[in-house]
């Protein structure tokens, strides 16, 4: 489907032309047929030669109306720009072409109404002229007469070849309200043209911070399901009173949008009070300058915004914008606006240089370019923190076995899904929920010394575990004997204690040699040990199934030794 919205200076004909073309009355309300001008937004649709939709919004072209002109505009992909060959240019002509040009709308055609009651020629050439400076330079023109019908089948034709380009119909969706209404049947109903994305029955939308469920789509007066973008389109919902919704209101896709109330947008020469447009919206704003070519509103409600929106400006006259950031920082520092604004120019970079780590999930939210890793990272904030952390595993007690990455999360405020990245870049190893230096933990030097000493000791005494007395005396004390545990250098067989870690591979091969079943006594006099030593060393061979307890004073080999 192609969706056009109508432009031109009141009484041109824009509404004879939408009638004329597909025989429908696009003026909905009594008073604007009546008085024989559009007031509102109106909308009419026809099917063209090639057997393609055409609607048409159409909007009005009173001073007045300007409000509701933008509202139908805003939304809308292409233009039929319409200039009466009996008047000319108009000031509305130019007003809603000022409104085009900073939408940025480049598709549309140019049609001189009223042939029949005078010269096509001169309107046509200050019509071309005027267009030739802004998004609308050089689209087609059309001369046609809504009376007698000359031209409708040329511009029928030229709107049948219109080329706009191929919408996003994955894109998240952001339906702008443009009217509410009830209907018996179908609850509350919401019309608006979807400028990109696809609509579904059933499909979870939110509106106002509130879901609400899709339980019927109509375009063009039919039902359809599913609605692709681009398309004037009619949702029933379920969840929302009529009163609630109004004009500028919009249907979201969840978790896709970030509602922004304080937007940089770089427009230039804005005065302090503006009315800010975009789609069906109109929301006042106050106005902040950042240098000559930027500025901050502030605007009376939150609006869905992504980076990169066309906005318009209306104050004094029509200024289009772009937005170029939605959660900007407070502005503190003499001259941060001006160097505010220069920022502004680089949206992604400046994103995350300021938020230091930015999820792809935000990214698109905000409309930026979302592929690729989970994390964008800031490269001067990574690099610090690349040498924050090598100083925090330093400094970490060294009998500890390593820096607990929740720790270091904590310190570094930074993304768990990076830290495995920030660690190998600092040269570190995550071991067990830790960071350490090295893949093994590694101890002091003096607790390596009296380590090698218990270790030519328990060689020549395999199970005569040291006492505390000898413990005391090697000054390996609680944290040391966990640490040399840890690192694979002792085990301990109960409180107190330790032994070398071949110690329960001798302890079988002995106790194999033994007549089966044995006696913990027998055990003991066989290894050469205490009593201390070998009740807890059965138990351990018990739950290592190398040995089992057949009653309450037996046991036996289960396993041979290798």
């Amino acid at each position: 489907m192609r969706v056009i919205a109508t432009a031109g200076h009141v009484d041109h004909g824009k509404s004879t032309l939408v009638r004329a073309l597909t025989g429908m009355e696009p003026d909905r309300w009594a008073e604007e047929r009546r008085r024989g001008l559009t007031i509102d937004l109106g909308f009419a649709w026809t099917t063209l030669a090639d057997g393609s939709s055409l609607a048409f919004v159409d909007v009005p072209g009173h001073h007045r109306f300007v409000p509701n002109m933008l509202s139908g505009v805003g939304p809308v992909p292409a233009v039929m720009f319409v200039v009466a060959a009996d008047e000319g240019w108009m000031p509305q002509s130019t007003e809603h072409l000022a409104a085009l040009d900073a939408l940025g709308i480049e598709h549309g055609v140019l049609v001189i109404t009223r042939a029949d009651l005078a010269s096509a020629e001169p309107a046509l050439a200050e019509a071309r002229a005027r267009l030739a400076a802004t998004s609308l330079a050089g689209i087609t023109h059309v001369v046609v007469s809504g009376a007698t019908g000359a031209g409708l089948d040329e511009l029928r034709s030229t709107l049948c070849g219109l080329e706009i380009p191929a919408p996003d119909v994955a894109a998240d969706v952001r339906l702008w309200v443009d009217r509410s209404f009830s209907v018996a049947g179908a609850g509350t109903v919401v019309t608006g043209t979807l400028a990109g994305g696809t609509l579904s029955v059933g499909d979870e939308l939110m509106l106002n911070g509130s879901p609400v469920v899709v339980r019927g789509l109509q375009s063009l007066g039919r039902k359809e399901d599913p609605v692709e973008a681009v398309a004037r389109v009619a949702v029933s919902l379920r969840g929302v009173d009529r009163d609630s919704v109004r004009r500028g209101d919009a249907l979201l896709t969840p978790n896709r949008w970030l509602l922004s109330s304080t937007v940089d947008v770089l427009a230039s020469e804005l005065p302090a009070q503006v009315v800010l447009h975009v789609g069906s919206a109109a929301v006042p704003a106050r106005v902040r300058p950042l240098g000559t070519d930027a500025a901050r509103l502030t605007l009376s409600r939150a609006l869905p915004l992504r980076i990169g929106d066309r906005v318009l400006l209306r104050g004094s006259e029509i200024v289009g914008a772009s937005v170029a950031d939605l959660d900007p920082p407070a502005l503190t520092r003499r001259g941060a606006a001006r160097a505010r604004a220069a920022e502004l120019a680089s949206p992604l970079e400046l994103q995350v240089r300021q938020r230091k780590f930015v999820h792809r999930d935000r990214l698109r939210a905000m409309g930026l370019p979302h592929d690729g890793p989970e994390w964008r990272a800031d490269p001067e904030h990574w690099a610090g923190l690349v040498t924050r952390l090598k100083s925090e595993v330093d400094g970490w007690p060294p009998l500890d076995p390593g820096m607990p990455v929740t720790v270091a999360l904590q310190r570094l405020n930074m993304p768990a899904a990076l830290i495995g990245d920030l660690a190998t870049e600092a040269g570190l190893f995550v071991v067990g929920g830790r960071l350490q230096r090295t893949g093994a933990a590694s101890l002091p030097a003096r607790v390596e010394a009296a380590l090698a000493t218990l270790t030519r000791e328990l060689r020549a005494a395999p199970f005569a575990a040291p006492d505390a007395h000898r413990l005391a005396e090697l000054k390996l004390g609680q944290k040391e004997l966990a640490a040399a545990v840890r690192a694979g250098r002792l085990v301990k067989i109960a409180e107190g204690v330790v032994l070398l870690p071949e110690a329960l591979g001798l302890a079988q091969r002995v106790l194999a040699r033994l007549e089966q079943p044995f006696t913990a006594s027998q055990a003991r006099q066989a290894l050469g040990t205490t009593r201390r030593v070998a009740v807890p060393l059965l138990e351990s061979l018990n739950r290592a199934g190398v040995t089992e307890r057949l009653d309450g004073s037996r046991h036996a080999v289960t396993t041979k030794p290798e």
